[in-house]
């Protein structure tokens, strides 16, 4: 019983297990998987570098860790033929791959940047030709203002020049009338004249006779 046990100790001393953890195909081009633990198992098939494995147990006494590949293909490899890292050559294109995208993605940037740029110019081009609207759009409001003060300005002129107007013809219309009435009265003035000439002269045309005849009778008596 004792013998037993102290072999089930030695022989999980040996073999480990390791689920899930993974192992990667050293720099070398490929490595054979077997089906048992040494060169005289049958080769399944050869696993390129680089190839991720799943490790599923490890027997440190004969150097072999029984892995699963990604096809779901499980067999025995060398245990020092893998890696705990990814191999050299992979990191690199890996690290090509993340340049290459990083690349990319500085250029799209820059060019995102130019566009900005272009995008800036114009608008700063849009707000120079805007002030410049704005600054003519302002003389012109000021012009403007100056221009309806003035046309207030003359408009009121307009009206007391009107009201000026209105009261100059209220007096010649007055002035006209009293012209009228001082034409009519001169008119009769000078018809009472006229009168009083013919009166006058008939009378004289009366008296005159008569006074000669007096004085030729007084005459004729001496």
């Amino acid at each position: 019983m004792k013998s037993f046990s102290l072999v089930l100790v030695l022989f999980l001393g040996l073999v480990t297990t390791a689920i899930a953890e993974t192992r990667y195909v050293s720099d070398r081009l490929e490595i054979q998987m077997r089906t048992g633990k040494g060169t005289q198992f049958r080769i399944l098939r050869m696993l390129p570098s680089g190839a991720a494995l799943e490790v599923l147990e490890t027997d440190k006494g004969t150097g072999y860790t029984r892995v699963r590949a990604p096809g779901g293909v499980e067999g025995w490899v060398l245990s020092r033929l893998l890696m705990k890292g990814q191999a050299a050559r992979d990191k690199l294109a890996d690290a090509e791959k993340t340049l290459a995208r990083l690349e990319l993605e500085n250029r799209k940037l820059n060019a995102s940047f130019d566009e900005l740029q272009k995008e800036k110019g114009s608008t700063d081009q849009e707000r120079g030709r805007l002030n410049k609207d704005n600054r003519k759009l302002s003389q012109e409001l000021e012009e403007i203002r100056r221009t309806a003060s003035s046309a207030l300005a003359i408009d009121a002129e307009n009206n007391e020049l009107k009201s000026r107007i209105v009261a100059y013809e209220r007096q010649a219309q007055t002035l006209q009338q009293e012209n009228e009435g001082l034409k009519d009265r001169t008119a009769r003035d000078w018809f009472m004249v006229g009168a009083g000439v013919v009166i006058l002269g008939m009378v004289i045309g009366l008296i005159i006779p008569r006074i000669r005849w007096r004085k030729k009778s007084s005459w004729d008596t001496l």
